[in-house]
C-alpha cells in the first residue's frame, strides 16, 4: 500500500529556489530592503519619499503667495511713463465727481488734444483737484413740491441749475402723499444730480396751513437722523436762482442770509425783502409789508442758509438744545421764517450777510402760476393730437 508523506515547509532562511542563486551583493541589498520594510520605527514611509520634493514645492508656493497677498503692490507707485515721472495715486474713497471744463480750469489747466503735460504740472493737477474737493463744502438744497400743471415745468429748470453747480450738491425732494409718484421720480432719475426722493403723509390732513411747512419738517427730520453735514437751503422749485448763489451758500459758516427780489401777486410791482448789510454785518431788514413789522427777522423762506450741525449737534445750538429745530405750522401765515430762524440764532450779530454789503440780487420769488391749470395725468395725451396744414 502505497504511502504519501507531506513535505515540511521550507525553512525561514530559504526564501528562493535552489536552481535561483543570488550574488552576496544581491543578498546585502534584498536584506537590507527588507529589514527597511518591516521595521517599525522607520522615520519615513515609502509615500513620503515619493512625494517629499513636490510637497516642499508646494508649500514654497504656497508661503509665495500668502506674502503676496498680505502684502499686495496696489499701494505701491509706479512710473506710468519715463517722461512724465512718478504720479501719487491717493487711497479710494467715495469723493464727490469734479466736474471739469472743457476749455480750461482755474488753476490754468488744458485740456486740448495733441498736447504734453510736463510731471509737474499732472502733480499741481491732482494737488488742485483735491484741495478743491476737501476745501468743498456739500449743499443741500431742499425742495418740496406737489402735483400740479406746472410741476414738471419747474422741476425740470431746477434741475437744469443745479447741474450746473459744482459738486458735492445733494437735491431732496419732497412731496406729499403716501408714497412718491412715478413722474417726479422719473424726472430726478434723468436730472443727473445727487438727489434723494422722499414723501410727506401728511396729505390727507385738513388742519395744516402750510404744506410746504411739514415737507420742510420730513427733509430736516432726513437730514438730522443720517447727520448729513452740509449747508441747508430751501429751493421752491417755482422760484429762479443764479448759480453765484450756490456759490456764496458753500462760503457760509453758520447762519446767512441776503435779500431776494419779490413779485407782488396781482400787481406789476417788484419789492425787496432781507437784510441791510454794513459789509459781513447784518444791521436791519428791507419790509414793506404793514402786517409784517411784527415779525422778528424779515426774510423769505428763499433768502438764508444753515449749517445743518446746528440741527444735531447740541454744543452749536446751545440755547434750544433740549428741543428739535423744525418750523411751525401753528403761526399765522409769513410768521413761518421768523419762527424758525429765532431757532437757529439769536440776534443779527450771529448774521452773515451773502455776498459781503448784500448789494447783488441772487434769487427772484415769482408767483406766476395760475391755479385754474388743468393738472395732466402721467404727463401723456389718451390721443394724439390734430395736425392742421
Amino acid at each position: 500500500m502505497a504511502s504519501i508523506r507531506r513535505t515540511l515547509s521550507p525553512s525561514p532562511h530559504h526564501h528562493f529556489p535552489h536552481r535561483l542563486q543570488l550574488s552576496s551583493s544581491s543578498k546585502f541589498k534584498y536584506q537590507n530592503q527588507n529589514q527597511f520594510l518591516s521595521s517599525p520605527s522607520s522615520p519615513l514611509s515609502p509615500f513620503l519619499l515619493f512625494y517629499r520634493r513636490p510637497f516642499y514645492r508646494f508649500l514654497l508656493c504656497f508661503l509665495l503667495g500668502f506674502m503676496f497677498g498680505v502684502f499686495p503692490f496696489a499701494h505701491l507707485h509706479f512710473d506710468l511713463d519715463t517722461n512724465l515721472g512718478t504720479v501719487p495715486f491717493s487711497h479710494p474713497s467715495l469723493r464727490p465727481r469734479q466736474r471739469v471744463d472743457r476749455h480750461s480750469l482755474s488753476s490754468g489747466i488744458h485740456t486740448q488734444r495733441n498736447s504734453v503735460w510736463s510731471s509737474s504740472k499732472i502733480k499741481q493737477a491732482i494737488v488742485d483737484g483735491e484741495k478743491s474737493i476737501k476745501d468743498g463744502k456739500l449743499v443741500i438744497v431742499v425742495t418740496p413740491t406737489y402735483n400740479r400743471a406746472a410741476q414738471r415745468y419747474y422741476l425740470n429748470r431746477l434741475a437744469h441749475t443745479l447741474q450746473l453747480v459744482e459738486p458735492p450738491l445733494l437735491w431732496i425732494v419732497v412731496e406729499m402723499g403716501e408714497a412718491v409718484t412715478s413722474e417726479t421720480a422719473l424726472i430726478l432719475r434723468k436730472s443727473g444730480v445727487m438727489y434723494r426722493h422722499l414723501f410727506c403723509s401728511k396729505n390727507n390732513s385738513i388742519n395744516f396751513k402750510d404744506r410746504g411747512v411739514h415737507q420742510r419738517n420730513t427733509a430736516l427730520e432726513h437730514i438730522e437722523t443720517h447727520r448729513l453735514d452740509g449747508i441747508i437751503y430751501f429751493a421752491d422749485d417755482d422760484n429762479v436762482y443764479s448759480l453765484e448763489l450756490f456759490n456764496r451758500i458753500r462760503q457760509i459758516r453758520n447762519f446767512g442770509t441776503w435779500p431776494v427780489a419779490m413779485l407782488e401777486q396781482g400787481k406789476n410791482k417788484a419789492i425787496l425783502e432781507g437784510p441791510v448789510c454794513d459789509g459781513d454785518r447784518v444791521i436791519g431788514w428791507h419790509t414793506n409789508g404793514k402786517s409784517k413789522r411784527l415779525r422778528r427777522f424779515h426774510v423769505d423762506m428763499s433768502g438764508f442758509a444753515f449749517n445743518s450741525t446746528l440741527l444735531w449737534d447740541p454744543k452749536r445750538r446751545y440755547h434750544v438744545a433740549w428741543n428739535a429745530i423744525r418750523q411751525l405750522d401753528t403761526v399765522p401765515e409769513g410768521f413761518q421764517e421768523t419762527t424758525f430762524i429765532e431757532q437757529l440764532v439769536e440776534d443779527e450779530s450771529e448774521m452773515e450777510a451773502v455776498p459781503p454789503g448784500c448789494n447783488r440780487i441772487l434769487n427772484w420769488h415769482l408767483h406766476l402760476e395760475s391755479k385754474n391749470l388743468p393738472y395732466p395725468k402721467g404727463w401723456e395725451l389718451s390721443e394724439n393730437l390734430d395736425v392742421n396744414g
